[in-house]
């Protein structure tokens, strides 16, 4: 499916750009913010091909889309212009853990990947160290490091931004008070300071200077009060004065009072929270890899996780290593592994293709196509892999297996868990936990998932009616156009050829028209005009794409005949195409004919396939 399309499609199941505060997102979701949830329509989206599960959460109605989301996310700020996450905004802002998390996804999300990208790259300069291929001393190793340690050293400019724009403050403003926490100047004061008892003064007031290099929790209070001065300085001052007066008033008075009293308290509050996750870590890191590894997916799915975040970043900052990342390891793997036996069980075309994309994304640290798409659905997949997860956190708590760098739980974790020492025992313990984690979750769910998937049978299977004891009933579909009727897999599309929009058929049409092969309502007219939806009386949900790739005609050569929502009786003419303009643009007319429902039948069974068929012949037989 073409990103704008989809992208237009996610803006009227949200209610419309009318009902959208605000919208951004993050690896695998767009997250809106909208004025009213109730005019969403969620179960729609559900439906849609392109998404893979919606969830409410945080404050946020979030739309999972998988890993061509930020293409999703270009498509849809293009199409219909809308605000980033920012600023006040009216309707309820729900409860304080609500908005706390909705805060702090807001500040994280925009620099999540490059941030995850830096940590990978610290794990392979480990590895390298540990392997011998580089030294310190190198030029090579050298420049890598710069690299992959800029976005953590000058964090406080990067959250300043981001944060500001969180709090509806001026983010270039709140960006340089995070730059002067990293002056040179003040982290020569703060070495001086250690070196000698000579103390720095602000009209008088003693000064404390602390390295706020890597820090995250001074620079977002820092960011929070910027952009409250700011909104009450805008309001007092003439309009003349505003744009250069309310940012030299935010920073001859923010920037003084965080080196004065922000940055002091907030890195205290850091140190404490550091020690006392410290503390409960070691009360007994079996458990604590045990809890982790089994709920983490659990956070994930209701956006939990980004509460989190900060904690493990903190603990990156004030210790220099964090324990709770490694943990979330066995978590991510035992989802994949979960995803591994159903792929393994079932025979089902689609299934399979859809498991193949997850396990890809899974290994890689994204997920949710693994939770929303194959396991979550099926349910003992997804506790299956909670329990992988649980098993494998604690053989990783056990041996204390630590992180060295921040980035997503994923293959590349394992690099990142290398001492600066080199290889020892929790590496090793990383390896095997993360192992069994996998293997428990795909054996339990190949072998005790039977009953669940046996209703699943080949996609390529000759199902007669006459064979199907006790079939709720048959519905015998007509073509909705004159033509030579193909099987699907000779489609030269992977997307329709696969069966994951659905089981069909497909028509190489000789006459330009198309016409209802049911009774039922028009439920999508593309804008381009080239696909349509039908929803037939007896709930067959029916997708017509003429020829492959014909969005990119952007509806030239195409002329419908209907709108949506009509109500249409069978054979009635619902559009016209110019076969030959269409041709000679160089496009293929094979015209795939889906049900995009097909789960929802025993089976869907092509009629005709390497015959030419007519308007209303029979094409589908549907199985209930």
């Amino acid at each position: 499916m073409e990103y704008k399309t989809l992208a237009e499609e996610i803006l009227r199941g949200v209610g419309g750009k009318e009902n959208v505060n605000s919208v951004v997102h993050c690896a695998t979701r767009l997250r809106f913010k909208l004025k009213d949830t109730n005019k969403a329509d969620a179960e729609g989206l559900k439906k849609n091909p392109g998404v893979i599960m919606v969830v409410e959460s945080g404050g946020q109605f979030q739309v999972v889309i998988g890993n061509h989301v930020g293409a999703v996310y270009e498509a849809l700020v293009k199409s219909s212009p809308l605000s980033e996450d920012g600023g006040e905004d009216s309707g309820d802002k729900g409860s304080l853990f609500a908005r706390a998390i909705d805060i702090i996804s807001g500040i994280f999300t925009p620099f999540i990947g490059i941030m995850a990208a830096s940590g990978i790259l610290k794990g392979f300069l480990a590895l390298s160290l540990a392997c011998g291929w580089l030294v310190p001393e190198s030029g090579t190793y050298k420049v890598w490091f710069a690299a992959s340690d800029a976005m953590f050293y000058f964090f406080p400019l990067v959250i300043g931004f981001t944060a500001g724009k969180k709090f509806g403050g001026n983010p270039f403003v709140t960006m340089m008070i995070g730059g002067a926490m990293v002056h040179p100047l003040m982290i020569a004061a703060f070495d001086a300071q250690q070196a000698s008892a000579h103390n720095e003064h602000f009209f008088g007031i003693p000064l404390v200077f602390i390295n706020y290099a890597s820090s995250v929790i001074p620079v977002i209070l820092a960011a929070w009060a910027s952009s409250w001065l700011e909104k009450r300085a805008m309001k007092i001052l003439p309009g003349a004065l505003r744009n250069f007066i309310t940012p030299l008033i935010c920073l001859m008075v923010i920037v003084p009072l965080t080196f004065l009293v922000i940055g002091p308290v907030a890195t205290w509050a850091s140190q404490q929270l550091a020690n006392g996750y410290q503390f409960v870590y070691h009360i007994s890191p079996l458990v604590a890899g045990g809890f982790m590894g089994a709920l983490w997916q659990v956070c994930v799915i209701f956006g939990l996780h980004w509460g989190l975040v900060p904690l493990m970043i903190n603990n990156f900052s004030i210790l220099g290593h964090d324990t709770m990342l490694p943990l979330l390891l066995p978590a991510v793997m035992g989802q994949v592994g979960a995803v591994i036996g159903v792929m393994l069980r079932v025979k089902d075309a689609r299934t399979k293709a859809l498991a193949g994309s997850a396990i890809s994304a899974g290994i890689f640290g994204i997920t949710e196509p693994a939770v929303y798409g194959i396991n979550l659905p099926r349910r003992r997949p997804f506790i299956f892999g909670c329990v992988g997860g649980a098993l494998g956190g604690a053989i990783l708590g056990y041996f204390q297996t630590t992180a060295y760098s921040f980035g997503f739980a994923s293959i590349f974790t394992f690099t990142q868990v290398i001492p600066p020492t080199g290889f020892d025992q929790s590496v090793t313990a990383a390896i095997v936990g993360t192992v069994v984690a996998l293997l428990f979750a795909a054996l339990t769910t190949y072998f005790f998932s039977i009953k669940e998937e046996a209703a699943e049978k080949p996609a390529d299977a000759k199902v007669d009616a006459e064979s199907v004891q006790a079939p709720r009933g048959k519905t015998l579909m007509g073509s909705p156009m004159t033509g030579a009727c193909v099987a699907l897999e000779e489609v030269n599309d992977p997307t329709f050829a696969s069966g994951l929009l659905g089981k069909g058929v497909a028509v190489v049409p000789t006459l330009g028209r198309v016409v209802s092969p049911v009774n039922g309502t028009i439920a999508s007219l593309f804008k381009t005009h080239h696909a349509i939806g039908i929803e037939s009386e007896d709930g067959a949900e029916i997708l017509i794409h003429v020829g492959i790739d014909t969005v990119k005609l952007d509806g030239k050569f195409f002329t419908p005949h209907v709108a949506v929502d009509a109500v249409v009786k069978q054979g009635d003419l619902l559009l016209e195409f110019d076969i030959q303009g269409i041709t000679d643009a160089g496009y293929d007319l094979t015209t795939p004919v889906l049900i995009t429902n097909s789960d929802d039948y025993l089976d869907v069974i092509p009629a005709g396939v390497g015959q030419d068929v007519s308007e209303q012949t029979p094409l589908l037989t549907l199985l209930r």
